[in-house]
């Protein structure tokens, strides 16, 4: 109908074919008249508002859905600039904090200045730490750690070279076992005859998220290991005096022609073991900083370590 009605718009002329047999028409056949049909265009008002509204909502919609796309895009490629940002300031850090040890004598020799700049530097990686929950990382504290520094004054003592004469403290370590959830500290002395450790055993409980209880169960006295040659420095400093060696140095000589076969001896019997009964055989932990690298652990009393995990390349630096 619409059809017949939008050609009915343009004037014609009715052609009439007659055949030779065919009678002649007395008048010519009328059209039905163009107001028989009823107007109506081809897209009502109604109809082509809804198409354009339609086709509006649906462009809308598409530049909604791109915008989003592009916002969403451009928001994880700036959470992925400020992580690397992040890793790398993280990493300045870390080398900052373990050149700041140098020299301290893992602690023990740290000027005031030193001190509060060390701190500075721990408190700012703690801000950074990017294991949260290092009791649920266990693979990460499983393994070696060597201690680089410590605020820990027991330790001062031990580490004074002054108390033992020709003997110092070669290195301090923790060892943790994850799967068995012990925790071995040791402490290697290295003296001119023999090498020895002292170690202590325990378990260890996790507690928090951050936080393990340590029971210490039994310690180890190593068996001293004797070197074959004696080295016997020029001097050595005892409570602020330098004690020249050189004198003694000559006796020692027939010392060394016996220390092979008294190493030997000495070297084939078993560690001293002894245990550590007691409420006081116990502590806490609570590790503040834990990468592949560096731990940063804080006990009681306030007591900060900085331990750096043996085969670490910032062990070397």
């Amino acid at each position: 109908m619409a059809t017949v009605q939008f050609f009915n718009q343009f004037p014609c002329k009715t052609r009439v074919q007659s055949s030779a047999n065919s009678k002649p028409l007395s008048k010519p056949p009328s059209l039905v008249p163009t107001s028989a049909f009823t107007r109506r265009p081809l897209f009502s008002p109604g109809e082509f508002a809804v198409s354009r509204a339609d086709f509006r909502v649906r462009v809308i919609d598409a530049e909604d859905e791109f915008d989003s796309e592009t916002s969403e895009g451009g928001s994880a490629l700036l959470m992925a600039e400020e992580a690397i940002e992040s890793v790398e300031e993280t990493e300045v850090l870390k080398r900052s904090l373990v050149d700041s040890l140098y020299g301290t004598d893992r602690g023990l020799s740290a000027s005031s200045e030193t001190r509060a700049e060390i701190g500075d530097l721990i408190t700012q990686l703690e801000s950074k730490n990017p294991t949260p929950a290092p009791t649920d990382a266990l693979f990460l504290l499983n393994g070696k750690w060597i201690l680089a520094y410590t605020s820990f004054v027991g330790l001062f003592p031990l580490l004074s070279r002054g108390i033992v004469p020709l003997v110092k403290v070669d290195e301090i370590s923790q060892t943790i076992d994850s799967e068995n959830f012990t925790v071995e500290n040791s402490v290697l002395f290295a003296g001119p005859l023999a090498t020895t450790s002292i170690s202590t055993n325990a378990k260890f409980e996790i507690r928090s998220p951050k936080r393990v209880q340590i029971k210490f169960e039994e310690g180890v006295i190593g068996t001293p290991q004797l070197t074959d040659s004696i080295e016997i420095p020029e001097y050595v400093e005892f409570l602020g005096q330098k004690i020249d060696l050189t004198p003694i140095r000559g006796l020692l000589t027939s010392v060394q022609d016996t220390a092979t076969s008294v190493a030997r001896t000495i070297s084939s019997q078993p560690p001293l073991k002894f245990s550590l009964p007691g409420d006081n055989a116990q502590s806490w932990l609570l590790t503040t900083y834990l990468d592949k690298d560096i731990r940063i652990s804080r006990g009681d009393g306030g007591s900060v370590f900085v331990l750096i995990k043996e085969g670490s390349p910032l062990l070397n630096s």
